[in-house]
């Protein structure tokens, strides 16, 4: 998006000083807008991280700041989680057990446990809608809001009823925040920093997630009603920090080219970058016109609908199947598996102590990924290595478990799950997330990416229900056995990315667009030519119907 100084023929095509005085909607026509399309275009393909990272500084900063919304979500999951096992919490909510100390009844751990998850299954279907009439800018901070007024039921929860409830509600904006961060991210940024940011929702997640274990190993020596009820009102300072900030951040250019707005695009596109730039912001503004209009020619429409329609509907299954392939790894069994390892017989210290670990070590999973493996491997590979390994991990686990009376068994299970977590965090955690943004076509990415998270969150409910049976002594009492479980359905996401996940990396959005209009098989997504701005082509492969 960008032009390297040092590079005179890139300078020179974007040398459009001629045609300042003109309009910005009189110049994006006909052979003038394919001109600074094409400018754009090669520009974004030949644009090195480095040098994007210098030229767009306040592109990742808001990038950052959106993604920072979904730290809340992270830091809840591993809250309500980690409460089972929580001495304090089970007394207050749970019932006593002979001879297992006060428990909640599977029912209610699995009602607590979805209640967020289905809350934010709506919250993020909502927001297919709001992103699209309102804007990001708008439906982050309304949600900001609504989550300050949602947090008072959880914190002041008599009942297990009433935070189930207070969970669900909250879960409404969280929804939104892990739907707009990644969407926001993908339309702000250019092509080679577009993975970073994208998966980076994925840290954030991680951060809320660290913040949570270590606040509930800080106040594990407490017997009173404050050691859970702090840990809630802790999440009323995310959006005290987060609302007056975000008040500044500018509107995606990709929603207001949408909208008609060439101006206002063009005006965000000059917030993003940097002002000393070799820039000109109208050759960005071109490539997003330019692919829109294809996509418009192509039939793409802006309804859930027609996520299912044509070549839109093998998109939306990619995405959707990628996101969910996070808790099909085995997440809920594997990934801070506090109650796990209480129940194979680990103490409630070193229970905890391995739950920090495991989160640290998902971050530094997240940062090795970004150095190491990103920048030279494909997301395709990536993917289908890191899902085969997670399997294997599985099976071991449960493996394991035949020999229960041997006391080392329990630890070694223990560090297998920390394992699985960084193959996790080098893998499908960030994938899971980066995958979807790039999948749909831009006038369908918001509402394809909240599909492909409501996919997620259905996994995750279906998940959360089976879990508390799987482990609770009072139910099925498997333990290191569900792995098996989890095992096989990874097993299935690897035969399933095997035939359908192409390769994107490297690839922009309308490159994209034409590999799936042309139905190109995923395995020869990654060394398949193409050319998006062949008018010829683009006629061909227009389909019958009314562009929507």
């Amino acid at each position: 998006m960008a032009a390297p100084k040092d590079d005179p023929d890139i300078v020179k095509a974007l040398d459009v000083s001629h045609i300042e005085s003109v309009g910005v909607d009189e110049k994006l026509h006909g052979s003038k807008l394919t001109e600074y399309a094409k400018t754009g275009a090669g520009i974004e393909h030949h644009m090195a991280p480095w040098e994007a990272v210098k030229t767009y500084p306040m592109a990742i900063f808001w990038a950052v700041l959106v993604s920072m919304c979904v730290v809340m979500e992270g830091y809840d999951t591993i809250l309500i989680g980690n409460f089972f096992a929580y001495p304090t919490f089970a007394q207050k909510y749970g019932t006593l057990v002979p001879g297992s100390g006060y428990q909640l009844t599977a029912p209610w751990q699995a009602g607590v446990s979805d209640a967020s998850g289905v809350g934010a299954f709506f919250g993020a279907l909502a927001n297919g809608y709001l992103v699209t009439w309102l804007g990001h800018k708008r439906v982050l901070l309304g949600s900001l809001v609504a989550l300050s007024c949602f947090i008072f039921m959880t914190f002041f929860a008599p009942d297990i009823g009433v935070l189930t409830a207070g969970e669900f509600l909250c879960g409404l904006p969280w929804g939104i925040f892990a739907t707009v961060a990644p969407a926001y991210a993908s339309e702000v940024l250019p092509l080679s920093l577009r993975v970073y940011l994208t998966s980076y929702t994925n840290m954030c997640f991680i951060i809320g997630q660290l913040i949570a274990a270590g606040v509930l190993d800080g106040l594990l020596q407490l017997t009173n009603e404050w050691s859970y009820r702090v840990p809630f009102a802790l999440q009323w300072f995310w959006p005290a920090f987060l609302f007056p900030v975000l008040l500044f951040m500018p509107e995606s250019p990709w929603h207001l080219v949408r909208k008609g707005r060439l101006e206002d695009a063009e005006k965000s596109l000059i917030r993003l970058q940097r002002r000393s730039a070799n820039i000109d912001p109208k050759a960005t503004l071109a490539t997003i016109v330019h692919t829109n209009n294809l996509e418009q020619e192509l039939s793409t429409g802006t309804s859930y609908w027609d996520c299912f329609k044509g070549t839109e509907r093998r998109r939306t299954e990619i995405a959707c199947v990628c996101f969910a392939g996070q808790i099909l790894a085995g997440l809920n069994f594997a990934y801070n598996s506090t109650y796990f390892f209480q129940q194979v017989g680990l103490n409630t210290s070193e229970t905890y102590k391995l739950n920090v670990g495991g989160t640290a070590m998902a971050l530094f999973g997240t940062i090795v990924s970004w150095f190491c493996i990103m920048p030279y491997v494909g997301r395709r590979t990536i993917y289908i290595w890191g899902m085969s390994t997670m399997a294997i991990i599985l099976y071991v686990i449960g493996f394991l478990n035949i020999d229960t009376r041997n006391e080392s068994v329990a630890t070694a299970q223990a560090v297998l799950t920390l394992i699985w977590t960084f193959v996790f965090q080098l893998s499908v955690g960030q994938l899971g997330w980066a995958l979807p943004a790039e999948m749909g076509s831009t006038r369908l990415r918001q509402k394809t990416v909240c599909l492909a998270r409501n996919s997620y969150y259905i996994a995750s409910t279906i998940g959360q229900v089976l879990e508390p049976y799987f482990l609770n002594p009072t139910e099925w009492n498997l333990r290191g056995y569900t792995g098996f479980f989890w095992a096989g359905t990874a097993t299935a996401v690897v035969v399933w990315a095997y035939f359908r996940l192409p390769e994107t990396k490297g690839r922009s959005f309308d490159d994209i667009d034409f590999l799936f209009a042309k139905k190109v098989p995923a395995r020869q997504f990654k060394g398949y030519d193409v050319d998006t701005f062949d008018e010829a082509e683009t006629a061909r492969l227009r389909s019958p119907r009314s562009v929507v």
